[in-house]
């Protein structure tokens, strides 16, 4: 759990049986038995070790500052795209509707970029304007006609499939198209570089976090919890906490969510449900998501959950307590956008 929060415990040894030289003693004399001997204890001791920087996104400490510009990857979630690539070295993982009860990840990097990100998959105007209130590189694969309008007028810096498909994107042969399209870290760079794009950060985010465990545990205990998308199981997640880890795992439609390059669970430091109006405005069923009012959300964290609120701060969709930033713990975050109906008591249900 220190780990995770960029402290790192060192325990040291100190074997005290220094020269008669440096004690300023006389010698003693191994066959007099008439001199006692006096030693000293092992002492062993605990030393805090705090990190000069800390990651802009996780609150987790670093050897050095952080300067990367933050990467957002549109990341398909249809049940053919799963499992994904990436997605458990993202700072900070939206998840939204699309079209119908299908729905995408904006996968925020910026403390480490994976190797592999994807599938990679269409944008949509609110993920866009998402994008602009991180500043973030954009990364996407399709889009709608309203986000096709703004990203050609370059309202944030990006890359698409549609123009770089098989030059900075690749095809997977395991699956098939539109759940095949992948990134790699190192064509993310590229195509900034291709598009005259600087990575270096430019706008620090106010998220705040806890630097110890004080304070933590005031909320009400669950230890698990599960959103619902839609009627069916396809889109259910359920979040269960991990007590000695101090960290959630996710599982969706009964499957634990894990990441394809490693094969190993997603670990997830907070959980937020963000309370927000949506609206279909078309036949094809997109949305419009009103991202600027703020409102209702539920927060999990250590075990435990508080009802609080959000806030757009200068384009960042901040969780809030009692007019300040609500303190996360570090690691990574999930944020879930909630339609206001059916609203957060019908779709988010938990038990202590």
């Amino acid at each position: 759990m220190f780990k995770q929060w960029g402290i790192l415990m060192l325990a040291s040894v100190l074997l005290v049986a220094c020269s008669d030289k440096e004690k300023g003693t006389e010698e003693v004399n191994p066959v007099d038995d008439t001199i006692e001997e006096v030693g000293e204890e092992v002492v062993e001791t605990e030393e805090e070790v705090v990190l000069p920087f800390t990651a802009p996104f996780t609150g987790v400490g670093s050897e050095k500052e952080l300067t990367q510009r933050p990467i957002l990857v549109t990341i398909n979630n249809h049940p053919l795209a799963r499992p994904q690539s990436g997605i458990a070295k993202a700072d900070i993982i939206y998840e939204m509707l699309a079209e119908g009860n299908v729905t995408r990840f904006l996968a925020v990097y910026q403390s480490e970029i994976p190797e592999k990100m994807g599938p990679v998959r269409s944008a949509r105007d609110y993920f866009v304007d998402i994008a602009r209130g991180l500043d973030a590189f954009y990364v996407a694969h399709g889009y709608s006609p309203d986000a096709q309008s703004m990203l050609s007028s370059r309202v944030v810096d990006n890359i698409n499939g549609m123009q770089y498909d098989g030059i900075l994107f690749e095809r997977s042969r395991e699956r098939k198209a539109p759940h095949n399209s992948y990134i790699s870290k190192d064509k993310v760079l590229a195509g900034a570089e291709k598009v005259k794009a600087s990575m270096e950060i430019t706008k620090i985010p106010r998220f705040s976090f806890f630097d110890s465990f004080e304070g933590i545990k005031i909320g009400n205990p669950v230890s698990n919890f599960s959103i619902h998308y839609g009627a069916g199981s396809t889109f259910e997640n359920e979040y269960t906490y991990i007590s000695d880890e101090g960290l959630y795992e996710r599982e969706t439609a009964g499957d634990l969510t894990i990441d394809k390059e490693t094969d190993k669970a997603v670990k997830i430091a907070n959980i937020i449900c963000m309370e927000i109006p949506h609206k279909i405005i078309d036949s094809s069923g997109r949305r419009q998501l009103s991202l600027n009012d703020g409102g209702r959300a539920y927060i999990f964290q250590a075990g435990i959950m508080k009802e609080i609120e959000w806030e757009n701060i200068d384009g960042i969709l901040m969780p809030m307590e009692n007019g300040v930033p609500a303190k996360l713990v570090p690691g990574q975050t999930w944020i879930s956008f909630i339609p206001t109906n059916p609203g957060l008591e019908e779709m988010v249900t938990y038990l202590p």
